[in-house]
């Protein structure tokens, strides 16, 4: 409960007794007719004049449409639970000066405000003001001087500013331990974007099912990238395309990714977006994107064709260049938690609609519960909060084409009141949805709130981003590793983790870096992070980067610093495409994209954040996208590689062959004793002959079987090549001491035969007798 005296100033504060003039929105709406149309301003006449029709309360938001008697116009509905009034604000051409026309939304269902406006079409701008309680120590924040972002919206028009106005609350009150409290009552309208009306294209069989790539998730490869920054500086791509979905459409893009050899781009955050307070004040912005605040709307900010509406179209025709040429789309989307912040945070669409119903509160309401370091948390579990995540969703996969979903802090979207829930309502919604449970689903399986760490605990259908995969392969590079025991779960599929309840290997994501971190080139060149460039004074970012700089901190002219680090390049690369799982591989990392060691460009819409396509002009960059482009070939060709199905480790075949085997550098099995001893070298072997499944003819799969063996030690190491039952022979494919990987293959060993490893390298090898 708030003090007496906290009490008083917030009853001040709603008297206007503010520090220094507040001019007060104009109208509240409460003395006029019932269905007449206020303007906010005073212009020659208001923009619609008629009543506004009854309409429906389904679908939500503006759906433009032929109404009673032939007329055309939209079809308005706003879900508003405990709201007074609703008043939907329409804009004409005027820009900033625009003048708005408010017509009131008299009719109510199921706490659905509803109405048709005659004659509102596509590329109409609007949004809503709601009507309630100001009583923010039970959680009520309603306050119609803010414009609020409709939920539903399509798409957006204009960016978010963040001036004192667009707070429904008295930012520069004071006593900022009440600031929060105290309600203002300037007009917002000129500082927020609005929502725009788009037209519904007519069903696109361009989304059917056998348009599709739909690459079985044992067969994907997955390419995290930043629209923006995957295009801004490619050559190849017309200058007024870079940074947008039509640079990312365009064939210069899209030829990378092809060559390459990779499955599926999984787009950093494309919902619309808001940037925050203190990044605008420092002349920063939130160049990732995670600070949702339209689910249903592509960010504006990547659209080379207009923001009225052409976006949506774009970002359409972006989803069809990448499909015809075999490439699916996975969207990162945040769900958990909007741009609205904490109490303290900006009013742009759901506190101002209904903050006790859409997020989740404190026990004393007028806190939020936080669990995920963004200052909110959508409240899931609520009915029709449920149901704005999972109608964007079909939204995005029905209309808009994309294959599936990365969802971030996905184990804030698992909780039941408090606790982690495998059976909570989000999970078991989308288990039974027709038409989400076909699509990819990836869960970023943690939130920062307690028992929030989830890794191997989402149920079938679901994919994880497995950390600890991450975690197991850089210590191993880096020499940290006290054995090898968690390194052979992780390169074999981790069994530990995801064998059970039908999940399969590629229930992994492996992944050695990923946005959120150092690049990998940053890996090797840096063991702190060096962020200052954020203004967070570099306490931003992990301290936890399991890095090593290979002898120098950053770039370095020393030519034997910089050759290890290429090599350790390799090795960090070649582990991952050769491991059992779905690697995931992060834009650049491919070319030795450096970020200048900042582990944390959230911030950065520059040259550290965007992917710098110079670096193919010199030899290093370009070796490595060969032996990226090279391993990645491999993988499509041999199933070995893409196993559907855990090993067992059992011999089936009479010569005692195990579809999986660990060897010393001795040329023997292991033995639990080996597992438990430090080592720094560790080889596997995969036998082709004992592959799962079934091919789509029924045949038996069968492959070549392969020996990797890893070797971390600063110094060369002799190893035995297994011999027979397992190889008479061996032809090398991959080795990741050369610099040119061309001069590798053909190479052929006995087995039985005595081989030299070099210093931290990696030795692919395949069986040929």
């Amino acid at each position: 409960m708030s003090s007496a005296a906290e009490q008083e100033t917030v009853q001040e504060g709603l008297r206007g007794d503010l520090p220094g003039p507040l001019p007060v929105a104009g109208v509240e709406g409460r003395d006029r007719e019932p269905g007449s149309p206020v303007a906010l301003r005073a212009r020659e006449a208001p923009l619609y004049t008629a009543s506004v029709w009854p309409g429906a309360p389904t679908p939500l938001g503006a759906r433009f449409r032929i109404g009673p008697d032939g007329v055309a116009g939209t079809n308005f509905a706003l879900w508003a639970g405990g709201a007074e009034a609703v008043e939907l604000c329409l804009f004409d051409e005027g820009g900033d000066s625009a003048t708005e026309t408010r017509l009131p939304l008299t009719e109510l269902t199921h706490e659905i405000w509803h109405g048709f406006v005659p004659g509102v079409r596509p590329g109409q701008r609007y949004g809503y003001r709601v009507h309630g309680r100001w009583d923010p120590w039970t959680g009520a924040r309603w306050n119609p001087a803010k414009l609020l972002l409709d939920p539903y919206a399509r798409a957006v028009d204009g960016d978010f500013e963040l001036p004192a106005e667009v707070y429904g609350h008295v930012r520069d009150w004071p006593q900022q331990h009440v600031a929060d409290t105290v309600r203002d009552d300037r007009d917002s309208a000129p500082h927020v974007p609005k929502g725009v009306v788009v037209h519904d294209d007519a069903p696109d069989d361009e989304w059917m099912d056998d348009r599709r790539p739909k690459t079985p998730w044992a067969d994907s490869v997955i390419y995290e990238l930043h629209v923006r920054g995957f295009t801004k500086l490619h050559p190849g791509i017309p200058e007024e395309l870079r940074g947008t979905y039509a640079g990312l459409a365009h064939p210069a893009a899209i030829d990378h990714l092809v060559r390459l050899g990779v499955t599926a781009v999984e787009l950093l955050p494309v919902h619309q977006y808001a940037h925050e307070d203190h990044l605008l004040k420092r002349g920063l912005c939130n160049y990732w994107g995670y600070n949702s605040i339209g689910y249903f709307a592509p960010h504006a900010g990547y659209s080379a064709s207009g923001t009225r509406g052409e976006q949506v179209g774009e970002f359409k025709r972006m989803v069809r260049a990448l499909h015809a040429a075999g490439i699916e789309v996975i969207l990162d989307v945040v769900y958990n938690h909007t741009a609205e912040a904490g109490e303290l945070g900006p009013t742009l669409s759901l506190r101002g609609i209904d903050n006790r119903g859409y997020y989740r509160l404190q026990s004393d309401a007028r806190t939020y519960a936080d669990y995920t370091g963004c200052g909110n948390t959508l409240h899931v579990v609520q009915p029709h909060v449920l149901r704005l995540i999972t109608d964007s969703l079909r939204y995005w996969v029905t209309e808009m084409g994309v294959d599936g979903f990365r969802f971030d802090l996905a184990a804030a979207l698992a909780r039941s009141m408090h606790d982690v829930d495998m059976l909570s309502p989000f999970l078991a919604v989308i288990a039974q949805d027709p038409v989400l449970r076909r699509v990819k689903l990836i869960a970023e399986p943690w939130d920062v709130g307690n028992g929030g760490y989830q890794v191997g605990a989402f149920p079938p259908l679901w994919t994880e981003w497995n950390d600890r995969y991450r975690d197991a392969v850089r210590d191993f590079w880096r020499g940290a590793l006290p054995d090898v025991r968690d390194l052979g779960y992780r390169l074999s599929g981790s069994s530990d983790l995801y064998a059970w309840g039908g999940r399969r290997p590629y229930a992994s994501i492996n992944f050695v870096t990923a946005h959120d971190g150092f690049t990998l080139r940053d890996l090797v060149s840096y063991e702190q992070k060096h962020n200052e460039a954020n203004g967070e004074g570099n306490r931003d970012g992990t301290n936890d980067n399991r890095s090593w700089n290979c002898g120098a901190e950053g770039e370095t002219d020393d030519p034997r610093i910089n050759a290890l680090r290429r090599r350790q390049l390799r090795n960090l690369l070649t582990t991952l495409l050769v491991s059992t799982g779905v690697p995931m591989l992060v834009a650049g990392d491919e070319m030795g994209r450096t970020q200048g060691g900042n582990n944390n460009a959230y911030c950065q819409d520059n040259e550290a954040g965007w992917l710098d396509w110079s670096l193919l002009e010199t030899p290093g960059p370009r070796g490595l996208l060969e032996l990226t482009t090279r391993l990645l070939a491999l993988r499509h060709a041999h199933p070995v590689l893409r196993r559907r199905a855990f090993f067992s480790g059992r011999a089936r075949a009479a010569d005692g062959l195990r579809d999986l085997a660990w060897f010393t550098p001795h040329g023997k099995e292991m033995t639990e004793r080996d597992w438990y001893a430090p080592a720094s070298t560790l080889a596997l072997y995969l036998s082709g002959r004992d592959i799962p499944g079934r091919d789509a003819r029924g045949a038996e799969v069968t492959d070549d079987s392969f020996l990797t063996v890893l070797h971390a030690a600063d110094r060369p190491a002799s190893f035995q090549l297994p011999g027979p039952p397992w190889a008479q022979s061996y032809e090398l494919v991959v080795d990741t001491s050369r610099e040119e990987q061309e001069t590798a293959p053909g190479t052929v060993h006995a087995g039985g035969e005595t081989v030299t490893v070099s210093a931290r390298s990696v030795l692919l090898l395949r069986v040929t007798g």
